[in-house]
């Protein structure tokens, strides 16, 4: 007899909500190491898979209701459906600093309700009639901050490649679609997004580590591909990149992947940065083929001792007051700064002239492109690319998300 849609569901989520593991206070305070949340279950394959009860549209998820309430688990409606989407059963989701901003409101007022997260990998359980090609029941698919794009003709950066920037792009919680449905995100059993902005999780690579590529490895491959890409002026080969010396500042979710995915594309040289000589080893056991520490008593002449070294530097923290200029004098004539973190506060005031002199462009990038990312998990599965992870299990673990709340 054929297993209905709810069993399927049941076997996604699990028991009632309870304390697990205690061990993970706070994802977000784990140094060099992406938090996962990951549902533990059987593989949804196509024979366990059900296509009757379409009108279902209740999902369960990890809610916060305002800046200041924990969240609690409770239901919610999707999206409107739309034959161009599909639902996702979710076995995995990892933890992003943005849920963080989102949560409180730190980056502008948050649409409340919201389910977060946006590093979701599960497997198809419904499909539309017009998803995209490539697609199918039961297949292993991934979901990253971005969730629908216009995909129009007349729209620039849809019509040539660049879909992270379309200006109608929804976000994959806390946003709204164009016909007005909110999108909620992968604190949850379900999640309905257009097939469009939905990923084939390649096979050589698990799933813990796909998620947590989604956002914290698409943020910083995108820069990393497009700088190198900019100079050749066009698309460029793994080789391309050996003449290139790159800094990644801050070894977060974020900065840990930056290092490794720089070595993955054979930059020539990796340097990790970050405030004390404590990271180190973390560093150069990521890779990195050097280290500097920028705020430690023993190294203060940082900047001056390794001034016009750099090509790239990507910037992955999010503290409004990083020393900003000393960071711009790593860069070589010509180099490139660029912001992948995003501050609640304005970045430090500038000393213009000093990059004048240098040509410096500072840039900022968002999330990446369709291109990069597929790009990057192709990469990462050859490559044998591995996040650092602090795995914990969300659906069975709700005082992970008090404690995310109270840090």
């Amino acid at each position: 007899m054929e297993d209905s849609k709810q069993d399927i569901l049941d076997m996604a989520v699990g028991s009632e909500p309870t304390v697990e593991d205690n061990r993970i206070k706070n994802p977000f305070e784990s140094n060099t190491s992406s938090a996962m949340a990951k549902i533990d279950h059987e593989p949804v394959t196509e024979d366990k898979i059900s296509t009757n009860d379409k009108n279902q549209d209740t999902f369960h998820g990890w809610m916060t209701t305002s800046a200041t309430s924990p969240m609690t688990y409770q239901s919610f409606h999707p999206k409107t459906w739309a034959e161009t989407d599909v639902d996702i059963a979710i076995t995995h989701c990892g933890v992003c600093a943005s849920d963080l901003h989102t949560m409180r409101s730190g980056w502008g007022e948050t649409l409340y309700p919201c389910t977060l997260g946006h590093e979701i990998v599960g497997h198809i359980i419904r499909i539309g009639n017009a998803a995209r090609p490539g697609l199918a029941l039961g297949a292993r698919v991934g979901v990253g901050p971005q969730c629908y794009t216009c995909r129009q003709e007349g729209c620039t950066p849809c019509s040539t490649g660049h879909e992270n920037y379309c200006p109608r792009r929804v976000g994959t919680y806390g946003d709204r679609y164009p016909d007005g449905s909110i999108s909620y995100g992968g604190f949850a059993d379900v999640c309905r997004h257009d097939s469009y902005s939905v990923y084939s999780i390649p096979e050589g690579l698990a799933s813990e580590d796909a998620a947590v590529m989604l956002c914290a490895g698409a943020t910083v491959y995108e820069p990393l591909v497009e700088y190198v890409e900019r100079k050749a002026g066009k698309a460029v080969g793994v080789g391309a990149y050996e003449y290139t010396k790159v800094g990644i500042i801050g070894l977060g979710g974020l900065g840990h992947l930056g290092v490794l995915f720089a070595k993955a594309l054979g930059y020539h040289h990796v340097t990790a940065l970050s405030r004390s000589e404590s990271k180190r080893a973390d560093a150069l056991a990521l890779g990195a083929d050097s280290y500097m520490a920028t705020s430690d008593e023993l190294a203060k002449d940082w900047a001056s001792q390794h001034a016009s070294s750099l090509d790239l530097i990507i910037s992955t923290v999010s503290d409004p007051s990083m020393p900003l200029q000393d960071y711009l004098t790593l860069l070589k004539p010509r180099g490139q700064f660029c912001q992948v973190g995003i501050p609640e506060e304005p970045l430090p005031q500038l000393d213009t002239m000093a990059l004048v002199l240098n040509g410096t462009t500072i840039a900022f990038s968002d999330s990446a492109s369709p291109r990069n990312v597929i790009s990057m998990l192709d990469l990462a599965a050859e490559k044998g690319v591995k996040a650092v992870r602090s795995p914990f299990e969300f659906f069975k673990h709700g005082q992970t998300w008090v404690q995310i709340h109270k840090n």
